[in-house]
């Protein structure tokens, strides 16, 4: 009994041994740079995410402090017109449902601006501007803008350029990214970084997807691309410089929509929305 109980206090110690001589020839061969902000990081007690593994929780609350810091620093300002934020959150909770993403607690806001824009972060928080609200003739079309903003957050799409932007600027440590340090990149990346071309072409697809599946005529995300890439000059949207409007895309999108069907589904009452929506712009 004495002998076993050695050998297993033995072998014990040895896998001990062993998993620290990994440890130690592991952070040694760390670039000198990684290994002093991963261990300084450590012993700080600051909290690090990786953002190829951020949890939708970590997601959720960073997001919600990027909307807190966007609100406080003035670069936008939230609708207070309760008409117009039902109508978007009506739209969207319609939407999350039918969504690659159904589980996110998604958030709505309208935002009190001309432009025609929209805009979304991460966690679930989507942004339309009342200028894109008036753009649009109805409901199918305005939904279809808000199935493109959720289509981003389900594909992580800001979580990859988030990632873009630290590795090319050097933010980025062995072990990840301050908390902190991503709100500020969400922050400056929110409403001023395109997306790309692929990124788009996917939100295209994911949206389009989204909006049939919640019972929208599909007809409306084409009919408001086309309005949108009908306007040049120095009336350009907004949107288009976010969200580049290229002709591939237009192409891409009368491919997916099935003339058969594509009238079928809700919100192609014009009369509707002007009487239900823009009346209260």
């Amino acid at each position: 009994m004495i002998r076993v109980f050695f050998r297993l206090h033995r072998s014990w110690v040895y896998s001990c041994l062993s998993l620290l001589v990994i440890t130690f020839v592991i952070l040694t061969n760390i670039q000198p740079s990684y290994s002093q902000s991963w261990l300084n990081l450590l012993f700080q007690g600051v909290q690090v995410i990786q953002l190829t593994t951020m949890s939708d929780s970590q997601e959720v609350k960073i997001a919600q402090q990027i909307n807190d810091e966007l609100i406080r620093s003035g670069q936008f300002h939230i609708s207070q017109n309760p008409q117009l934020n039902q109508t978007i959150e009506r739209i969207g909770q319609r939407l999350a449902p039918t969504s690659e993403r159904p589980n996110l607690p998604y958030t709505f806001q309208v935002v009190d601006d001309i432009s025609i824009n929209a805009f979304a972060t991460m966690g679930g928080f989507v942004y339309i501007n009342t200028g894109l609200i008036a753009t649009a003739e109805n409901e199918a079309e305005l939904a279809s803008v808000v199935a493109h903003e959720v289509a981003h957050i389900t594909a992580r799409h800001s979580i990859t350029q988030m990632r873009d932007v630290a590795l090319s600027q050097g933010l980025m440590s062995a072990a990840g990214l301050r908390e902190n340090t991503i709100v500020q990149l969400g922050v400056q990346l929110g409403v001023n970084l395109p997306h790309s071309r692929e990124s788009e072409l996917e939100a295209d697809r994911l949206g389009l997807r989204n909006l049939r599946n919640a019972g929208y005529a599909s007809i409306g995300m084409v009919t408001f691309m086309q309005k949108l890439m009908q306007k040049n000059g120095s009336s350009v949207p907004d949107f288009l410089s976010t969200h580049p409007a290229t002709s591939d895309r237009l192409r891409a999108l009368n491919r997916a929509v099935d003339d058969q069907r594509s009238y079928q589904g809700d919100g192609l009452d014009n009369q509707a929305y002007q009487q239900n929506v823009r009346s209260f712009l």
